[in-house]
């Protein structure tokens, strides 16, 4: 991985700031694009969006679908990195039904308080938020069967701590499906060391095989890789993307193994 030269506290600040808007007031004026329209044009089915909160939906700033390729199953375990207001946390619980569990992590309180109130509201009793870290997760090894993040891996400088984290928490045999932020190109010093640009989902992204790279070198086996109908809306953020070649993409991959019992 390219060297990273972000202040990770002062970086930290900003995310919990600008995630915290992002609960508190979806209607604000971001670098990207939030809410159901966002989350049809990428693939999210209306029939699905129906069935959990607008609270949720509304606070959604994804940057891509994956339910397609992470395949939920009746009765399945599923851990969300990042799950903010709960939207996807709130689409897998509808997929694993009853007998399944979703647990949804995010280190932002607003977030975390946003959610929990959603999934009391709406009777969502299999699904669980916990304040964490995604590169620290707590809990035990072989936890789950399928990962789950959109948009947020990029946040951290701690890449291969996090697809590690997600290796062990894994059960054999298990999936990671993620949509993230990926680049053509290598960013420059300035970018990287911009924490406004990093919270606006910019600033962290690694080429696109480095990305890769930093999941196989967890021990997972990376499958499908498409591109995301996916851009940014403010001028800035728009000619980063230019420049750099700055895309969305879902990946999945799977630990190898023989899932036991």
């Amino acid at each position: 991985m390219t060297a990273v030269t972000v202040d990770q506290r002062e970086l930290e600040a900003k995310v919990k700031t600008m995630y915290q808007a992002v609960a508190e007031n979806p209607g604000g004026h971001y670098h990207f694009e939030m809410g159901r329209t966002l989350a049809e044009r990428l693939g999210y089915p209306p029939q699905v969006l129906d069935r959990i909160p607008s609270g949720a939906v509304e606070s959604f700033a994804g940057v891509g679908y994956f339910f397609d390729l992470a395949d939920l199953q009746d009765g399945e375990r599923v851990l969300d990195l990042g799950s903010g207001s709960g939207m996807d946390a709130f689409v897998a619980a509808l997929a694993v039904g009853g007998r399944g569990r979703v647990a949804g992590v995010d280190m932002t309180p607003a977030q975390l308080d946003k959610a929990e109130r959603l999934r009391r509201e709406g009777g969502f009793l299999t699904v669980e938020f916990t304040p964490g870290r995604i590169d620290e997760l707590p809990y035990d090894d072989g936890t789950f069967d399928v990962v789950i993040s959109n948009g947020v891996v990029n946040l951290t400088p701690e890449k291969p701590k996090v697809f590690a984290e997600v290796a062990r928490v894994l059960k054999l045999g298990g999936r990671l499906a993620v949509a993230d932020i990926v680049t053509e190109r290598p960013l420059t010093a300035k970018i990287v060391c911009n924490t406004e640009l990093w919270a606006s989902c910019i600033g962290g992204a690694a080429q696109e095989e480095v990305y890769r790279s930093a999941i196989t070198a967890a021990g997972l086996r990376v499958g499908e890789v498409r591109a995301n109908d996916y851009h940014f809306i403010s001028t800035r953020a728009r000619n980063a993307s230019e420049t750099y070649g700055v895309k969305s993409v879902s990946v999945l991959a799977r630990l190898p193994g023989t899932p036991e019992g």
